[in-house]
C-alpha cells in the first residue's frame, strides 16, 4: 500500500506490454483510426442513433484540465449538476444527470465496466487526473444504449483513452492555485515504432488543502499503454491506476449559523480529549489504492466485418479511519479491563475487492444494414472487515483483530444485439435488445443475508429521419432494469426498478451552427429515489418510491457567430415526480399524493461564451445556473437547496515554439469569479422524536449542507515537445 508502483502491478503491466508486441503484420495508419472506432462502436451513438448524447473532446478538456476531477470538468453539458465534498472541485466529486445520482450513470471505459459492482458508484477520486490520458467523453442521456456494466437510469458515460501518435511526443504540466491546489503532470509517448508499435504513459501528482477545512487530498496515479498496429489487427494493452489519501468531508455541516459565519468548518475527526478540550482526530482519512489492467484485440475480418475482445481485471483496497468517542467494547469485540463498558477508539473499515471478466462483439457494416452483436461476463468478489487500532481504556483483546468479516460476490452476464436499417433513403430504423442475469451475495447488510438472482430484458427500438443533410429528427423508446445496491438492501422489501424512456429529438448542423433538441418521458415503476439521508459512511439512502416519473425538455447549441465569437448555450426545463407517495409522519403514515423527485431541479442552464481575438488566444466566461430543489421526497421546505448561478472565467495562450518545445501553453481558470455563496449538495432526514421527555412521536426533520468554494483561481503552465 505505501508504493503506488508495486512490482506485482509491475509485472502485470510488463506481462501485458509483451503481449501487445507479439505479432508481425504490416502497418497502416489510415486503417488504424478506423480500428480504433471499432473498438467504442458497440457502446457509442452517432447521428443515426436515436438518443440524445454529448461529445467532450480531449481538445475541449485540456482548457480546463488544471486539477479538478472529471465531474466537474462536464459540469457545463446539458442536465448536468455536480458536487464536491472539500468544495474546490478536488478529492470525492459527484455527477447527476436529469435529477439522477452517479449510481444511475452507467460508466464505462474503453467498453469495460467502471461502476463499483455493489454500491454502484463512480469513485473519480481513485483515478486522479484521468481526464489527461482520455481521448474522448460521451454522455448518453437517458437509457441510451445497450451496454457493459449495471444498467443506466439517468445516463450512460463512457471514456475512450488516448489513441495513437504518429510522432514521438510528451507533455510536462504544472498548475498552482487557491487552496494550496497543485498538479503536476508527465506524459510521453514513442510514435509509431518499427512500423507497428506504440508505447504512451502518465505520471500525475494532485495535491490541495480542500476548501472546506482539512480537507485535504493527496492523489497519485499512472497510465501505461501499449499498442500494436497492424494492417487487420489493433492490440491495446493498458495499466492504470491510482492511490488517494483524502481527509475526510463526507459529514457536511447541520449547524446554520456555522454555515452563514464559519463555512468551511469541518465535524469530522471531532472528539474531546481527557482534559475537555475539543480536539480533531488527526488521521481521519479515506486511504484507497486501485488499480486496472485491460487486454484489447480488434480484429477486422473483412470489409464489413471486424471483431473486439477485452479482458480486464480491477484491484482495489484500502480503508478509512475515524475516532469514535463511547464506543461500546462489545461491539467490537474487545473484552475490557475492569468494569468500563465504553471507551474512546480508532477504528479502520476495510475494503478488499477485486473485479475481472470479458467483453466481445462483432460489427457488421453493410451498405444499408449495421449490426453488432457482443456481450460481456464479469465478477466481483468483495470483502469487508473492520479493525481497532487503538483504544483509550485497556482490553485484554488484541488490537487489529477482525470485529467483522463480510463479503459481497456478483456475477454479471449480458448479451445485446442492435441493428440500424435504412429501410428508404432518409429513415432508419435502430433496434437494441439485451438480456443481462445478475447474482448477488453478501451478508452484513441488516437484516439478511443477501442471496439474489435477477434476470432482465432490456428492448430498445426507435426511428430516425434525415429530410436532409442539415436535419435530423428521432424518436426512440427503451426499457431498462436495475438490481438495488449493497445498501438497499438494508430495506428488507427492497425491490428491482424498470424504467420506460421515451425520447424524441431534432439535430440541426450546418457549417457556423449545431443544435441538439430533445423532449423525454421517464416513467419508473419502483424507482430508487433517495431519501436525502446518508449511512454511517457518507452513503446517500435510498428507498422504492412506487410510481414516478421524468418529464423534460433539453435544448443545447454551439453557433460561431464570427471568426472571433461562439457561444455554447444548453437549457433543461423538466418536472420530476413520484406519484402516491407514502410517508409516515407524527406516527401516522400519510398519502402525499404528487411529490417532486429528491434532487431534481426544474431548471438548469448553461452557456459557454468565447472569444478568441488572436488564433493561439481564447478567452471563456463559462456561466451555470442551478434551480432550487429538494433534498427529500416530501416536499418539506427544510429539504430545500436554493438555486444558485456561477461564472468562470477560462483563459488559454498556446505560444508555438521553433526550439526545444513545440508548444508552450498558459491556463488560467478563475472559478466563482463573482464570488457567490452558494451550496450544490446536501443531505435531509426525519426521525421521530421518541427520546423526548415526556415521549413524543412527532417527527423532527434536519438538514446537513456541502458549502462550495468562493472566488478561487487555478493557473498552469504546459510544455508540449
Amino acid at each position: 500500500m505505501k508504493n503506488l508502483f508495486n512490482y506485482k502491478s509491475f509485472l502485470l503491466s510488463i506481462t501485458l506490454l509483451g503481449s501487445s508486441i507479439s505479432y508481425s503484420q504490416e502497418a497502416d495508419t489510415t486503417k488504424t483510426k478506423k480500428l480504433e472506432e471499432v473498438m467504442v462502436q458497440a457502446i457509442r451513438a452517432n447521428e443515426k442513433t436515436p438518443v440524445s448524447f454529448s461529445n467532450f473532446t480531449k481538445k475541449e478538456i485540456a482548457k480546463r484540465n488544471l486539477g479538478q476531477d472529471i465531474p466537474i470538468l462536464m459540469n457545463f453539458l446539458p442536465s448536468v449538476v455536480t458536487t464536491s465534498d472539500a468544495g474546490n472541485g478536488v478529492g470525492y466529486t459527484g455527477i447527476r444527470v436529469r435529477g439522477s445520482d452517479a449510481t444511475r450513470v452507467n460508466v464505462t471505459i474503453n467498453g469495460i465496466p467502471y461502476n463499483d459492482s455493489e454500491s454502484h458508484g463512480t469513485y473519480w477520486v481513485n483515478m486522479p487526473d484521468f481526464a489527461s490520458s482520455v481521448e474522448s467523453i460521451q454522455l448518453q442521456r437517458g437509457v441510451g444504449t445497450s451496454t457493459n456494466g449495471a444498467g443506466a437510469f439517468g445516463a450512460s458515460l463512457n471514456l475512450l483513452t488516448e489513441s495513437d501518435n504518429a510522432s514521438a511526443g510528451g507533455e510536462i504540466s504544472n498548475s498552482f492555485g487557491s487552496f494550496k491546489t497543485r498538479k503536476h503532470t508527465v506524459k510521453f509517448n514513442t510514435g509509431i515504432l518499427n512500423d507497428h508499435f506504440e508505447i504512451s504513459g502518465r505520471l500525475s501528482k494532485i495535491n490541495s488543502d480542500g476548501y472546506i477545512d482539512r480537507a485535504k487530498s493527496d492523489l497519485k496515479s499512472y497510465f501505461l499503454q501499449g499498442a500494436y498496429i497492424g494492417k487487420t489487427t489493433r492490440i491495446k494493452a493498458l495499466a492504470f491506476g491510482g492511490k488517494e489519501i483524502t481527509y475526510q468531508s463526507w459529514n457536511g455541516l447541520e449547524d446554520l449559523d456555522k454555515l452563514e459565519n464559519d463555512r468551511t468548518y469541518n465535524t469530522s475527526g471531532v472528539y474531546t480529549d481527557e482534559f475537555g478540550n475539543t480536539r480533531f482526530y488527526d488521521n481521519e482519512v479515506d486511504n484507497y489504492q486501485q488499480d486496472h489492467y485491460q487486454l484489447h484485440w480488434n480484429e477486422k475480418v473483412s470489409e464489413k466485418w471486424n471483431t473486439n475482445l477485452a479482458f480486464h481485471y480491477t484491484k482495489g483496497k484500502g480503508f478509512y479511519e475515524n475516532y469514535k468517542e463511547d464506543a461500546d467494547f462489545a461491539d467490537y469485540n474487545l473484552t475490557p479491563v475492569g468494569s468500563a463498558t465504553t471507551t474512546d477508539i480508532v477504528r479502520q473499515k476495510w475494503l478488499d475487492n477485486d473485479f475481472y471478466g470479458t467483453t466481445f462483439s462483432a460489427n457488421y457494416k453493410g451498405e444499408k444494414l449495421s449490426m453488432i452483436f457482443g456481450g460481456g461476463a464479469n465478477k466481483y468478489e468483495g470483502k469487508h472487515f473492520g479493525k481497532v487500532i487503538w483504544a483509550r481504556l485497556a482490553s485484554t483483546s488484541e488490537l487489529g483483530d477482525h470485529y467483522y468479516d463480510d463479503y459481497g460476490i456478483k456475477t454479471d452476464v449480458n448479451i445485446f444485439a442492435k441493428a440500424n436499417y435504412q429501410i428508404i433513403e432518409k429513415l432508419n430504423l435502430f433496434g437494441d435488445l439485451q438480456v443481462r442475469n445478475v447474482n448477488y451475495k453478501a451478508n452484513g447488510v441488516q437484516p439478511i443475508v443477501v442471496n439474489e438472482t435477477f434476470n432482465f430484458f432490456n428492448p430498445k427500438a426507435g426511428l430516425t429521419f434525415s429530410p436532409n443533410e442539415k436535419n435530423n429528427l428521432y424518436f426512440s423508446y427503451a426499457v431498462a432494469n436495475r438490481e438495488p445496491k449493497r445498501e438497499d438492501f438494508e430495506n428488507k422489501n427492497v425491490r428491482p426498478e424498470k424504467l420506460n424512456d421515451y425520447e424524441l429529438g431534432w439535430r440541426f448542423a450546418n457549417a457556423k451552427t449545431k443544435l441538439n433538441a430533445n423532449i423525454y418521458y421517464m416513467r419508473y415503476k419502483d424507482q430508487l429515489v433517495l431519501t436525502g439521508a446518508l449511512n454511517d459512511v457518507g452513503t446517500p439512502i435510498a428507498e422504492n418510491s412506487g410510481k414516478s416519473y421524468r418529464l423534460g425538455l433539453e435544448i443545447d447549441a454551439k453557433i460561431e457567430i464570427t471568426n472571433k465569437w461562439s457561444v455554447q448555450p444548453n437549457v433543461a426545463i423538466s418536472q420530476s415526480k413520484n406519484q402516491d407517495f407514502y410517508f409516515q409522519r407524527d406516527g401516522v403514515l400519510q398519502n402525499l399524493g404528487e411529490t417532486t423527485i429528491s434532487y431534481s431541479p426544474q431548471l438548469i442552464a448553461g452557456n459557454i461564451l468565447t472569444f478568441s481575438p488572436l488564433k493561439p488566444l481564447q478567452i471563456s466566461l463559462l456561466s451555470k445556473f442551478v434551480g432550487e430543489q429538494f433534498m427529500g421526497n416530501i416536499d418539506s421546505e427544510a429539504s430545500k437547496l436554493d438555486s444558485y448561478f456561477i461564472n468562470d472565467l477560462n483563459v488559454t495562450y498556446e505560444i508555438e515554439t521553433k526550439r526545444v518545445f513545440k508548444s508552450i501553453v498558459i491556463s488560467v481558470l478563475a472559478n466563482n469569479v463573482l464570488n457567490r455563496k452558494y451550496i450544490s449538495n446536501g443531505y435531509f432526514y426525519t426521525y421521530d422524536d421518541s427520546w423526548s421527555n415526556p415521549p413524543s412521536i412527532k417527527t423532527i426533520e434536519g438538514a446537513g449542507y456541502y458549502p462550495q468554494a468562493g472566488a478561487n483561481i487555478l493557473v498552469g503552465l504546459t510544455l508540449k515537445f
